[in-house]
């Protein structure tokens, strides 16, 4: 596969949510993602007439975050489940130091503590989670400053390792973490 099969950049990730003001205050006003569109619409979807808002939190590569509130709480409670209370349900977006700096003091400045949020260090990438309003977790990821040298290896890897551990070595390949978690 060539490079020119592949989409160009994500455009942007869609989730439900309850309350959209709460949403856009944790967004732009905590996180720092500048609120860049909000369409109010009526469409006919899956067989009936649905009146949402959606709001485009933008990052700086051009894509967003979109967040849908619904107007009938039926369409609501049909398309806006929980989000998985698993952290291995999140969403994980590259940011500078100064920025990760940013947005930790901001949090901590706004009272979210452990266990809303958290550190950690990864070896090729060092991470802050927190946990928004609708229960889904952002990451918040620093690159380690080899990290061109670590997705190098890593690329050559990756099928090789894949099937290491499918045949059950299910041994440590990190050898960037400080420590082994």
């Amino acid at each position: 596969m060539t490079a020119t099969n592949i989409p160009l950049r994500l455009h942007h990730t869609a989730y439900v949510t309850k309350d959209l003001e709460a949403t856009r205050k944790f967004y732009e006003e905590l996180l720092g993602f500048p609120l860049v569109a909000t369409w109010c619409e009526t469409d006919v979807l899956f067989g009936a007439e649905r009146t949402y808002c959606h709001c485009f939190f933008g990052l700086a590569d051009g894509s967003a975050l979109a967040f849908f509130q619904f107007a009938d709480p039926k369409d609501q409670a049909e398309f806006g489940p929980e989000m998985p209370s698993s952290p291995f349900h999140h969403i994980a977006l590259a940011v500078d130091a100064a920025t990760q700096r940013a947005v930790r003091d901001r949090l901590s400045a706004a009272g979210y503590e452990m266990p809303k949020t958290y550190d950690l260090d990864h070896g090729y990438c060092t991470s802050l989670y927190v946990t928004d309003p609708n229960g889904m977790i952002v990451e918040l990821t620093l690159d380690a400053p080899n990290v061109e040298e670590i997705g190098e290896v890593q690329k050559k890897q990756a099928r090789a390792e894949l099937q290491r551990w499918l045949a059950g070595d299910h041994t440590s390949n990190n050898k960037y973490r400080s420590e082994v978690a």
